[in-house]
């Protein structure tokens, strides 16, 4: 590959990164908020899923950021960066049932599994193995949780 080509590759690779950083953040902060905010009959099993699955989520947001780092690139810095990349919505509502809950939050890692497919897509044009790699790892990871939540929602 010319390393032009090379480059820009590598600049796409860590564009994605961050990009799927910055849902897995935004993923995070709405399945914790809804942990907090959940009641009803099923609350217990809900509110321990949840629970579960931000602190999945939460648990390779540092990896994402390192291979960044580790490329030469930058990653998120704020709040802010977060917000301008994330294509996870927020959900501010404090009042949403349990099924809604669960709905949504099936939903956006739904989003998440198709942002690391599309991540893969671009190390494996970037050449980078190693993020090929992990990417796979947090593929089946985001697969996982939607299955739970899809099976709940039966």
């Amino acid at each position: 590959m010319a390393d032009k080509t090379k480059d820009n590759s590598l600049k796409a690779m860590i564009d994605a990164l961050n990009g799927t950083l910055a849902d897995h953040f935004a993923l995070y902060m709405k399945t914790k908020s809804f942990h907090w905010h959940l009641k009803g009959p099923r609350f217990r099993d809900l509110h321990l899923l949840f629970d579960e699955q931000a602190g999945a989520i939460f648990a390779v947001t540092d990896a994402m950021a390192e291979r960044a780092r580790k490329m030469e690139g930058t990653t998120l810095t704020s709040i802010g960066s977060i917000a301008k990349q994330a294509t996870i919505k927020d959900q501010d509502k404090t009042d949403l049932d349990a099924d809604a809950m669960v709905k949504e939050l099936h939903d956006d890692n739904a989003k998440v599994v198709e942002d690391l497919k599309k991540l893969k897509d671009a190390a494996e044009e970037a050449e980078d193995n190693a993020t090929s790699a992990l990417v796979d790892e947090w593929q089946d990871q985001a697969e996982r949780r939607v299955w739970f939540l899809r099976q709940t929602m039966k």
